[in-house]
C-alpha cells in the first residue's frame, strides 16, 4: 500500500510562518509532479502549489510570495513552506504525488491532510 503522511500543520498567528511536509512511503514508482491541495470549510479543494520533477513550480494566486513548495526526491518527500500567513490560508492541507503504482499503473496518491489554523 502506498502511504503518504503528513506532518506540520497547526495553529499559527497572523503573519507567522510554517512549513507542510509530506513523505511517500510503500510501493510507489516513478514520482512525478508534486503538489499541494487545501480545502477550507465551505468550500471545494483548491490547488496552492504544484512542482514537477524538473523543478518548476506553479502557484495560486493567493500565495504567490508568500508560499514555496520544494521536493526531496531521496526521501520521496515534498514540503511547503508559507509566510505572511493570512486567516484565509486556514484550511486542511493535503499533498498530492503523481506516481505509479505497484503493478505500474499511473495514479495520484494523496495524503490524510493536515490542519492549519491561523488566528490571533
Amino acid at each position: 500500500q502506498v502511504e503518504l503522511v503528513q506532518s506540520g500543520g497547526g495553529l499559527v498567528q497572523p503573519g507567522g510562518s510554517l512549513r507542510l511536509s509530506c513523505a511517500a512511503s510503500g510501493g510507489i514508482f516513478g514520482i512525478d509532479d508534486m503538489a499541494w491541495y487545501r480545502q477550507a470549510l465551505g468550500r471545494q479543494r483548491e490547488l496552492v502549489a504544484a512542482i514537477s520533477v524538473g523543478g518548476s513550480t506553479t502557484y495560486a494566486e493567493s500565495v504567490k510570495g508568500r508560499a514555496t513548495i520544494s521536493r526531496d526526491n531521496n526521501k520521496k518527500a515534498t514540503f511547503l513552506q508559507m509566510n505572511s500567513l493570512k486567516p484565509d490560508d486556514t484550511a486542511v492541507y493535503y499533498c498530492n504525488v503523481r506516481g505509479r503504482d505497484s503493478f505500474w499503473k499511473v495514479d495520484d496518491f494523496w495524503g490524510p491532510g493536515t490542519r492549519v489554523t491561523v488566528s490571533s
